[in-house]
C-alpha cells in the first residue's frame, strides 16, 4: 500500500467520482480507477459500489478512510517539520470558529499574527462547535475556538473569552424601557433563535425549562446578524452574546435587558489536537491567543477571562 494510492482513494471518497477526482490530481479516469484497483486487490476488498455514475463507499471503504486521513495527515506533518529545520516561516494555519468569533474576536488577533507571518496563509473554517470539535480531531483543523466545555481527552483547550448573554429587544417592545425582567416574564414571547444544533442554545433552552419556562421559539435563523436585524424591526426577542451587540445598543436599534432569575453566561475555548505536531506559525498562534507571547507591535486581540 502506497501513500500515493491513499491519496486517489481519499480523493474518490471525497469527490463521490472518479473523473472529479481525476481532475482534482490531474490524472486521467483511467489512471485513478486503476490505481483504486490495485489498492482494492492489494485488501481483497472492495471500497467503492459503482452504481452508474454514481460512487458509493463500501463498509470497508468507510473503514479505510479515518486510517488514510491519518496516514496521509502524518506525511505532511513530516514533510512540515523537516522543512522547519530550515526555517521556512510558511504553510497554512487552518482555524474553525462560529459567526460571532469570527466577525468581533479574530480580526484584530489575526491582524497581529499576519504581522508577523505574512507567508503564513491563514485558512478560516466558519461552523458551529460540534463540527469544528470534529475537524480538529481528525485534523482537518490545527485549531478551534468553540463553546466551554469540551470533555475530550484527545483535546487540549485554553479559555480566551467569557461574555455574558443578554436579552434583546426591539426599540418599540413592551419591555425596551426595562432593565431587567424574570424568566417567567417571558413565558409567551415570541423567541427567534439559532436553528437547532448550536451548543449555545440548547443549554439556554435547557436553562429555562429548568426554570419552569417553555421558550416559544417562533423563528430559527442561520446567523446571529440577522437575528439581530429581526428582533430590532419587532419580530420577536433573542439572547445573544453581549460582545456582538454594543453598536446596536448605542445607536439605540437594540435593547438589552438582565434576567434577575437567570445569568447566563458563554467560555470560548481554544482547542487543538495533542496528538497532532504544531508547526511552528501553529506554535506562535498558540502563544499569540493563551498570552505567553505576543509579537510587536501587535494588542492583545482575545478579550482575557474575567476573574
Amino acid at each position: 500500500m502506497e501513500l500515493w494510492q491513499l491519496e486517489v482513494f481519499m480523493a474518490v471518497a471525497t469527490e463521490r467520482s472518479f473523473s472529479r477526482a481525476g481532475a482534482r490530481l490531474r490524472r486521467t479516469q483511467p489512471a485513478i480507477s486503476s490505481a483504486v484497483k490495485l489498492l482494492e486487490d492489494e485488501l481483497g476488498e472492495r471500497l467503492f459500489d459503482r452504481l452508474g455514475k454514481t460512487v458509493k463507499l463500501t463498509a470497508a471503504g468507510e473503514l479505510l478512510t479515518d486510517y488514510a486521513r491519518r496516514l496521509l495527515r502524518l506525511r505532511d506533518e513530516a514533510m512540515l517539520a523537516v522543512a522547519e529545520l530550515r526555517g521556512l516561516a510558511r504553510g497554512t494555519l487552518s482555524l474553525g470558529a462560529n459567526e460571532t468569533t469570527c466577525l468581533y474576536l479574530l480580526p484584530e488577533v489575526l491582524a497581529s499574527f499576519k504581522q508577523a507571518y505574512p507567508q503564513v496563509q491563514v485558512d478560516i473554517n466558519r461552523a458551529i462547535s460540534r463540527a469544528i470539535t470534529r475537524k480538529v480531531l481528525d485534523g482537518s483543523l490545527d485549531f478551534g475556538i468553540v463553546t466551554m466545555p469540551v470533555s475530550d481527552g484527545r483535546l487540549e483547550t485554553i479559555t480566551i473569552h467569557q461574555d455574558e448573554m443578554a436579552l434583546i429587544v426591539g426599540p418599540a417592545h413592551r419591555l425596551a424601557r426595562r432593565r431587567s425582567v424574570q424568566m417567567k416574564e417571558l413565558d409567551e414571547e415570541p423567541f427567534i433563535l439559532h436553528r437547532v444544533g448550536t451548543t449555545t442554545r440548547e443549554r439556554l433552552v435547557n436553562h429555562f425549562i429548568e426554570g419552569g419556562v417553555t421558550i416559544k421559539v417562533t423563528m430559527e435563523l442561520e446567523s446571529i446578524e440577522t437575528i439581530k436585524r429581526f428582533v430590532a424591526i419587532g419580530m420577536g426577542i433573542s439572547i445573544v452574546p453581549r460582545l456582538c451587540i454594543a453598536k446596536e445598543i448605542q445607536e439605540g436599534s437594540l435593547m438589552a435587558l438582565a434576567i434577575r432569575d437567570a445569568r447566563f453566561h458563554r467560555q470560548l475555548g481554544l482547542i487543538y489536537n495533542k496528538g497532532r505536531y504544531l508547526s511552528q506559525a501553529a506554535k506562535a498562534f498558540l502563544a499569540l491567543v493563551s498570552g505567553t507571547e505576543q509579537p510587536a507591535p501587535a494588542k492583545p486581540a482575545l478579550v482575557k477571562p474575567r476573574p
